[in-house]
């Protein structure tokens, strides 16, 4: 008996949308992407895995890896007198198998 493989179907739920917020287009992110690596502004509660998931729902490529920074909103003054923070954000790094295609600072 020959057993057939099934693969199940990745969907994207709504909370999938709400996990990658935007890509981050810099100078050290194009030069990851010469390395098949791409940057993502993510929200704060994403976690590793939640990034992979959305990254394969999304664009159907399975990342090999998944790096998570949080880069803490500076204190600005306003006029010498004031101070504000600037937010927070959380950038996911990840990284894609050699044979996979993803260039998002192409259509800019």
């Amino acid at each position: 008996m020959a057993e057939k493989k099934v693969e199940k179907k990745l969907v994207a739920s709504a909370g999938t949308y709400d996990v990658l917020r935007r890509p981050i287009i810099s100078e050290k992110a194009a030069k990851l992407s010469e390395s098949n690596g791409v940057v993502f502004e993510v929200a704060m509660s994403a976690t590793k895995e939640d990034v992979a998931k959305a990254i394969e729902v999304l664009f159907g490529i399975k990342p090999t890896k998944v790096n998570i920074v949080i880069s803490k909103g500076k204190v600005k003054s306003f006029r010498g007198r004031s101070t504000g923070t600037q937010r927070s954000v959380k950038k996911a790094y990840v990284s894609l198998p050699a044979d996979a295609k993803l260039d998002l600072s192409a259509n800019i």
